[in-house]
């Protein structure tokens, strides 16, 4: 946004901790903040500061052309668009409530036949990440819409990526961090439990913690390049090597009294990997297992 130009003036639904962060942000900024939550005290710090509180959805969306959902999943963007579909004509819906691909493409069909225009975020930070320039979110859906409040957007995250015109899209590219996300968060819990069932600390694995962590682009990069070619040899690992580990792993946590449950699920997937013939190859064959038992609808 150059130094001339006025903040877009903006609606924005949902004042869960994410919504408020980012009504906050853009209060900062200068924009107009039209505000709507179904629990309205929610909004009281925000219109000490100058937003405006509508009294239904219908009445927010009607205020401005640009209209942000923050909300749970799209069952509750449901709950709140559907009785307001007279007001949707001409708006841009910018809606960065979490859910499936197809849910979000399902979305912006059903606001196109209400004349509004869908664009799907995924969010990639906190909310206590919300406008620092380092954050991002993923968009998706018409380019145009896009471009037009583009500066605006990226007062809630100072990078903003186009993933393309398919509003699955960035649905799908937030899922993916999503999957990494809390699976390698749970690992950490896991760790946590089993070193305090035997004596330490958090503080005392954090440094190893976080040395597993950071190593892992290394990985990720070894590994994509090959599984991209299908070269799944099993000449620097095997998964016949990566299930006797993992059962290791599973009997310290049990022999700590300790759940197992999420290094047990992994050992069966590495063990359905070996009953599929991969047992001399490496273990990144079991992407291509998972591929096979999970086909694209």
């Amino acid at each position: 946004m150059t130094a001339t130009q006025t903040p877009t003036p903006v609606t924005l639904i949902g004042l869960g901790p994410m919504g408020h962060a980012m009504a906050t942000a853009l209060l900062d900024k200068g924009h107009q903040v039209t505000l709507w939550n179904r629990t309205a005290s929610r909004a009281d710090d925000l219109v000490k500061r100058g937003a405006t509180l509508a009294a239904t959805p219908e009445e927010a969306i009607a205020a401005n052309e640009l209209v942000i959902l923050s909300l749970t999943d799209y069952a509750a963007v449901h709950s709140v668009l559907e009785p307001a579909a007279g007001t949707l004509s001409g708006r841009v819906i910018v809606n960065l409530s979490s859910d499936t691909p197809k849910k979000a493409r399902d979305a912006a069909s059903w606001a196109a036949r209400h004349g509004a225009t869908h664009l799907t975020g995924g969010v990639l930070v906190p909310p206590h990440g919300i406008g620092k320039p380092e954050s991002s979110t993923f968009y998706s859906g018409p380019r145009e819409a896009y471009d037009k409040h583009r500066a605006t957007l990226e007062v809630l995250t100072g990078e903003t990526d186009h993933r393309g015109e398919d509003p699955g899209l960035a649905a799908l590219m937030y899922q993916l961090n999503m999957v990494m996300f809390w699976t390698s968060i749970s690992s950490y819990w896991y760790a946590v439990a089993l070193a305090k069932a035997n004596g330490l600390s958090a503080a005392d694995i954090l440094p190893y913690a976080s040395e597993n962590m950071t190593g892992m682009p290394e990985f990720l990069s070894f590994y994509s390049s090959r599984i991209d070619a299908g070269n799944h040899d099993g000449d620097v690992d095997r998964l016949a090597m990566g299930l006797a580990s993992m059962e290791h792993v599973v009997a310290t946590h049990t022999d700590s009294g300790v759940d197992a449950a999420l290094p047990s699920a992994v050992a069966d997937l590495f063990r359905r990997g070996m009953e599929a013939g991969h047992a001399t190859d490496s273990f990144s064959s079991i992407v291509e297992l998972l591929r096979q038992e999970t086909p694209v609808s």
